[in-house]
């Protein structure tokens, strides 16, 4: 098993919101970029909430979410895995990342959403205890890792969308 690393988040300079994945699969490390994977449908989600082409630079697509307010990011900093699927995560290596931290410097997040349960999982009893007292509101979205084709795309559209659009 290789040990791996997450990206540094995209942050701009007043997110609302923070969308928690668990780590960054084969192709997205591979590219540097998160959510690269041709069939993960984030930025196809990304694409029909805030009209930025999937087919624009990754620049330009991170730009549109931290014009929109939007943060991302993992849970997990580092660990083990073999392949990308979550379930491969050996968790006795895995360590999370500063989200403390980056809620002290992004103190206008409202909301987590977690990329899917695994996220949510890790968060919850790792990150969780470690927050103290914040006043965030959480949400599960449904996953937009292939392994979880399942679901429609405007399924999932619609899910992110109530969770992400301001009201």
């Amino acid at each position: 098993m290789n040990r791996i690393s997450s990206f540094a988040p995209i942050e701009g300079q007043s997110s609302r919101i923070l969308i928690l994945g668990s780590m960054p699969g084969v192709a997205s490390l591979t590219a540097g970029q998160y959510y690269a994977h041709p069939r993960n449908a984030f930025w196809k989600i990304i694409e029909a909430l805030f009209n930025v082409s999937t087919a624009a630079s990754y620049e330009t697509r991170v730009a549109a979410l931290q014009h929109a307010g939007i943060a991302v990011w993992d849970v997990l900093e580092t660990c083990t895995r073999t392949g990308s699927l979550d379930a491969k995560i050996d968790m006795r290596s895995a360590s999370i990342n500063n989200i403390s931290a980056l809620l002290k410097r992004q103190p206008l997040i409202e909301t987590i959403c977690f990329n899917g349960s695994t996220a949510e999982r890790i968060f919850k009893s790792r990150v969780l205890p470690t927050l103290g007292n914040v006043n965030v509101k959480y949400i599960r979205l449904p996953s937009t890792s292939p392994a979880h084709a399942s679901a429609p795309l405007t399924e999932k559209v619609l899910a992110w969308q109530s969770a992400i659009i301001a009201e």
